[in-house]
């Protein structure tokens, strides 16, 4: 029986990649496509990519309950949400029914982000953390973030783990970076909530690039299309029953490297005094003060500054490469290279 597939978060910036990306993959078959849609123009723009829409309501278990089961759905691409815990589970128990009723094997890609896996989220960072290290559930589960918020995504990217084992449910933690480029989707052409974006807006709003770490950590990185190319390659791998790691041993991380804060700090800063918009490409060290300026053009307290433009993550990609056979097509340091483009599409994006 041929898996039919589900994608939430398809009009967003990495899955409208991934659906754009799918049909020109030459995938194993497959049954059918379906993709979450909030509204009618949704629906019809998912269509474009032999996606048949489903609408449902996150918070509402029995709606999701009838969609996977009555379309008998065996993969579901969670991209929505890596915070709350409710609607992931109501997948998972609704994929374990239809493997009751079907006998199929069933998976949920659970997507959460590197954040959890940093200085902010407490994860070690005096070392390379490996995402194919076998304690890798055991550190995580171990974490303790200062910020409410955070921990509340690490404690649900560990209960997927658990209740996708309990379930008889395959779980896979799929967790892009910084991800730069723009989605060939139909909706969000760039990520909005993500940290180039966070950095531009504060610069525009403060005249000023600022840097938020007394040193100089780095963080992984990669391009919109890779990261389309990971979730391609672990579905082809599901597809052909080719057991890919799962569980606790189900980490994959999206990332062609590591970049430095203040690289990418300074090329923003160039790209936007270029534009006009800060009196100086020069990056500052933020004082308290300025943190509270910053929280206020970004919308969020100052605690978040950090934590949006900012800390240190160690985590290093190598079950994607050793596992799944994936190759980046762009290298660590091409995010600099494009640096400029993405800065004049977030500003026409902000002064729209």
């Amino acid at each position: 029986m041929l898996h039919n597939v589900l994608i939430t978060g398809g009009s967003g910036y990495l899955g409208g990649t991934l659906l754009a990306r799918m049909g020109a993959a030459n995938l194993p078959p497959y049954g059918k496509l379906y993709a979450s849609a909030r509204t009618t123009a949704q629906a019809d723009s998912l269509r474009q990519y032999g996606a048949q829409p489903l609408s449902f309501n996150l918070k509402d278990e029995a709606e999701i309950w009838a969609s996977v089961v009555e379309n008998k759905i065996t993969v579901v691409y969670y991209l929505v949400d890596a915070i709350s815990y409710g609607p992931p589970l109501f997948f998972i128990k609704a994929l374990a029914e239809v493997k009751k009723r079907t006998g199929q094997t069933v998976h949920f890609l659970h997507t959460t982000g590197a954040k959890l896996f940093s200085s902010h989220a407490g994860a070690p960072t005096d070392r390379p953390l490996l995402d194919t290290d076998p304690r890798l559930y055991d550190i995580q589960k171990s974490q303790r973030s200062k910020l409410s918020l955070l921990q509340e995504a690490v404690n649900s990217s560990c209960a997927v783990t658990e209740q996708a084992e309990q379930h008889d449910v395959r779980s896979y933690i799929f967790v892009p970076c910084i991800v730069y480029g723009k989605s060939e989707g139909f909706g969000e052409p760039i990520a909005t909530l993500r940290q180039i974006y966070k950095i531009v807006q504060a610069a525009k709003a403060l005249k000023r690039v600022y840097r938020v770490d007394p040193d100089h950590p780095t963080w992984p990185v990669c391009h919109v299309v890779d990261n389309a190319s990971l979730y391609i390659e672990l579905l082809r791998k599901i597809l052909i029953d080719g057991n890919p790691s799962h569980g606790k041993n189900g980490y994959y991380l999206a990332s062609s490297g590591s970049i430095a804060w203040d690289d990418l700090y300074s090329a923003a800063g160039s790209a936007l005094a270029k534009r006009g918009v800060v009196s100086s490409g020069e990056v500052e060290m933020a004082d308290d003060q300025i943190m509270e300026e910053m929280g206020a053009a970004l919308g969020a307290p100052k605690e978040f500054v950090p934590l949006q433009l900012g800390g240190r993550c160690t985590f290093t990609a190598r079950r994607a490469g050793e596992e799944l056979g994936w190759k980046p097509i762009y290298q660590p340091q091409h995010i600099l290279e494009t640096v400029d483009a993405e800065v004049g599409w977030i500003l026409r994006h902000l002064e729209g």
